[in-house]
């Protein structure tokens, strides 16, 4: 069986209770010269009721059966064992006619703000797929971007940050922003650009978030373009959850591949800023990850790994992705780069659970747990929503994944908790 730490649930009273305390003590440290910096790490956000596939629209479920036998053929076809099968929360869209899943985005939103009024958030990090099903289009699907940018960003964030004129939220691409052109891309970049609340410098940058004091540096990295600069093949299962070779190329989108020089030497870039930062805490933020459980992206993280897991065993304190609709906490040994296994392994971070439920797959994580012993899953929960909060002071960090019920209270539990360590050179 994988290596996994059962979660730890708590009250949202219990919750608010304890960071109250846990804040007076933190005054306490700071007035002897300790800040604790306190952000936020959200993925895959943009599901929103307005926004929905075509096919739905054509073909909608218009009955839970329908929903359920279709849901179920899937999970079938992902080689999921089917003692397992786990419907999510649905919703009946009353201008379609039939079931969708429910959205996450807004009780999502919620919880992060009821969280952060105790916690005082410093900044948040969007790690992409910030729009869906297609990103922003220049209006071709009927609807002013101007409008899709105001459902899906301004509304559902409102008020997060709005006490701390510094407070902003870091903001990463991931495939589905970039679905329609890069004309669309750019323009939900422009948008990030302009906004008070969004950050954004192109599609990868690095940043200094005021309010961390220097202590902290952000690398955002277009993950979707790197990948399609590379090519990867599809991912397939056998039936007993171990990789089948496929056979690939796996579909890209043409206008995501490297278009200039710095985009096709967005990994050298990445390397030589996280080799010379003079930041303490160095994390790299991309939308797809390097180690997950879902069962269908594994080729993706395998060329990832190849490019990137050297420069961040050797520089990085974490790497936080989306890309999986689940929270998953993993580590990486580091024994496959030419650095070796380090004294602190490499934190990876998946919190792809602020808007839609996906599963996981168990026979997969069996099989990835023994075919690579470098990794190790701390924690994985699918079919859930919620964000990753984390917590750093001094050389000691505190991540804390998130959730919030589908019942769309928008009220946060604390799931999980694990300390690290600052390891970046």
């Amino acid at each position: 069986m994988y290596k996994f730490k059962p979660l730890m649930s708590v009250a949202a009273a219990a919750l608010l209770a304890s960071t109250a305390c846990a804040q007076n003590d933190d005054a306490a440290g700071n007035a002897a010269g300790d800040k604790t910096i306190s952000f936020l790490a959200f993925g895959d956000s943009g599901y929103h009721y307005g926004y929905q596939k075509k096919s739905l629209w054509e073909e909608p479920f218009r009955t839970l059966e329908s929903f359920e036998a279709d849901y179920r053929k899937d999970w079938a076809e992902d080689q999921k064992n089917p003692s397992e099968f786990q419907m999510p929360s649905l919703y009946f869209h009353p201008e379609m006619g039939g079931y969708i899943m429910r959205s996450g985005q807004q009780p999502v939103a919620d919880a992060m703000l009821a969280y952060c009024k105790v916690n005082a958030c410093e900044f948040g990090m969007m790690l992409g797929d910030n729009i869906y099903p297609d990103g922003a289009t220049m209006g071709a699907d009927g609807i002013s971007d101007e409008k899709r940018f105001e459902d899906i960003f301004t509304i559902p964030y409102k008020g997060l940050g709005a006490d701390d004129p510094d407070f902003r939220i870091y903001t990463a691409l991931g495939n589905h922003d970039w679905h329609t052109s890069r004309e669309g891309a750019m323009a939900q970049v422009d948008y990030m650009e302009k906004s008070d609340q969004f950050y954004m410098d192109g599609i990868f940058y690095s940043v200094k978030p005021p309010s961390a004091g220097g202590d902290v540096e952000i690398f955002v990295i277009d993950t979707e373009v790197m990948l399609s600069g590379l090519g990867y093949p599809e991912a397939i299962l056998n039936p007993d959850g171990s990789e089948k070779k496929g056979t690939g190329p796996d579909d890209i989108d043409e206008w995501a591949k490297p278009a200039n020089e710095g985009e096709r030497n967005m990994a050298a870039w990445l390397e030589e800023g996280l080799k010379n930062s003079t930041a303490k805490w160095k994390f790299v933020i991309g939308h797809h990850p390097l180690w997950s459980t879902g069962g269908s992206k594994f080729e993706q993280g395998r060329a990832l790994r190849k490019v990137l897991l050297p420069m961040l065993c050797d520089y990085a304190d974490a790497y936080f992705a989306g890309h999986e609709h689940s929270l998953e906490v993993h580590t990486d040994s580091c024994e496959t780069t030419p650095i070796g296994r380090t004294e602190e392994p490499l934190l990876h971070v998946l919190s792809g659970a602020a808007s839609k439920e996906r599963s996981t797959h168990n026979k997969f994580a069996a099989y990835q747990a023994k075919a690579y012993p470098q990794q190790t899953a701390h924690y994985i929960r699918g079919m859930i929503w919620g964000f990753s909060h984390i917590e750093l002071k001094g050389d000691e960090g505190v991540l804390r994944m998130i959730s919030t019920p589908t019942d769309s209270s928008g009220t946060p539990y604390v799931e999980f908790e694990m300390p690290f360590k600052h390891r970046s050179h």
